[in-house]
Parts: C-alpha cells; structure tokens; sequence
C-alpha cells in the first residue's frame, strides 16, 4: 500500500527563549517499509545534528538561536508499506535483544495477564493470546480506558473525509503487553508511528517482542493485530518516554497541538 501523510505539530514555548529539541521523527526503510520520501520542517532544521540513538532510531537535535514562542513542526512522506504478518525481523543498527527485557519506572514485569494463558503452543501462540486478552480488556464495555490510553485535549487528528478520530498513543495497553512479555523473559519494546485506520490517520503506538527464529514481531493490543500495511514505524525504545516523537529543553508548558493526515495515494 502506497500512503502519504502529513503530521503537524504547534506548541508554545510560553515566553520567547532558546531551545533544543530532540526528534525521533524520521521513519526508516524495513522490511515492512520502503520510504519513497520524507523530510521535517522547522526553524533551524537545516543545521540539525543527526545521529543514532542507543535504540538504532535516527534521531535530530535542533537548536533554536533565535528565541521563539512558538515552534511548529512538520512532517511530510511517501511510504510503501507491506503486510508481513507483523514480522520486522533484525534491522540495522539494533541493540541486543536482551536489551529489552530492562525494567523503567513505567514499565516494570508483570506476569498478572499472563496467568491462565495457554503456553504449550509456543512464545508466539503466547504473545498473541496476551495480545488478545488486553485489547479483551480495553473493549469492555463497563471498563474505563486507562488514563494513559486517552488523547490530551490538545490533540487532534483530521483526515480527508472528516470522520471522528481514533485514540492517540494507547500508552497503557503498549506497557501492559511489555510488561507481561518481560515478566516471561521475553524482550519486548515500545513503538512509534503512524496508523490509517477505516479512513482516518492518527500517531500511534504499539510493541515489538523478539523471537529467536524470526526476529522482532510486532503486536497491537489497541486493535489486536500484527502490525501490516496500515502502521508506518518510527522509533523503538524500552518505553513510551525514550520513544517521545519531540522533547525540548526548555520544556513548553502545555502539549503540543498535533494533526496527522493520512491518504492512501
């Protein structure tokens, strides 16, 4: 599938200052991706230091010489995605799996969701049947959302045909899966990108867990999928935190306004 997108993000600095920002915005060719272009636009990008980060993801620091109040960032590609059945494999540039089974504050093993899953049929039937029994969780009627799981206020997504937007970065049910996959000792991490979605794009997020034979696997818990040629990947890490698409120092004292338009070309 051939999918173009724009993502737009506007915050305030508040008052007029210097600042840096780190990006984790640049999606990179997989085999599930092939990236027929993509740029950033902002004050000073063009003089941006670009590295790989400890996670493989290419990331952007930019500095702000003239102070400004207010900073908008956008995003613009062409993407050719491919359904592999969720399966990544090894990239370039990958940290150890092992890597991944490290605890954070927001992510530490938990195996309550793993009890009473069948583990016969091997690591992948296991992680799928995890996979099913969060989004089981989130699709309850009578259950609340996890706080983590709601988009901001300050959120937004719009897409050509105008219909309501789906949830942004579903935090919590990325940690639930991480955090029951590592309690199996299986190294799991937390992803970033882009999904269309029955018409309608939005930023998202879901897990990638490693198995020996096949390499990083990919598993939404919000929609209980494999990752095919609706995601468009950015950035890996062991946590919602080290995946941020945009940290400034200073920090802005509200969240960014965000549009992500998405079409299939």
């Amino acid at each position: 599938m051939k999918l173009s997108l724009t993502h737009t993000l506007n915050f305030s600095l508040g008052t007029p200052a210097r600042a840096v920002q780190h990006l984790l915005l640049t999606a990179l060719a997989t085999p599930q991706q092939k990236i027929e272009r993509w740029s950033i636009a902002m004050p000073g990008f063009a003089d941006a230091a670009t590295f790989r980060d400890g996670f493989g993801n290419k990331a952007h620091l930019v500095s702000q010489v003239k102070p400004e109040a207010e900073i908008v960032v956008t995003v613009t590609g062409a993407v050719e995605t491919t359904d592999r059945a969720g399966v990544l494999g090894r990239l370039e540039f990958d940290p150890p799996p092992a890597l991944f089974r490290r605890p954070t504050d927001l992510v530490k093993p938990d195996g309550e969701l793993l009890e009473g899953l069948d583990r016969k049929g091997g690591r992948i039937a296991l992680l799928h049947g995890l996979m099913g029994r969060i989004h089981a969780g989130l699709a309850t009627p009578d259950a609340e959302a996890p706080a983590e799981a709601k988009p901001s206020q300050s959120q937004s997504q719009s897409q050509s045909q105008g219909h309501a937007a789906a949830p942004v970065r579903p935090d919590a049910a990325v940690h639930a899966f991480i955090a029951a996959a590592r309690a199996a000792e299986i190294p799991a991490r937390y992803v970033t990108g882009y999904l269309w979605n029955e018409g309608i794009g939005s930023f998202h997020a879901w897990a990638e867990a490693w198995d020996d034979g096949l390499g990083w696997i990919g598993f939404d818990p919000l929609l209980d999928v494999c990752p095919a040629d609706s995601h468009i990947r950015l950035a890996s890490g062991l946590d919602a935190t080290a995946t941020m698409p945009l940290r400034s120092a200073p920090s802005w004292p509200e969240m960014p306004v965000e549009t992500v338009e998405i079409t299939e070309a």
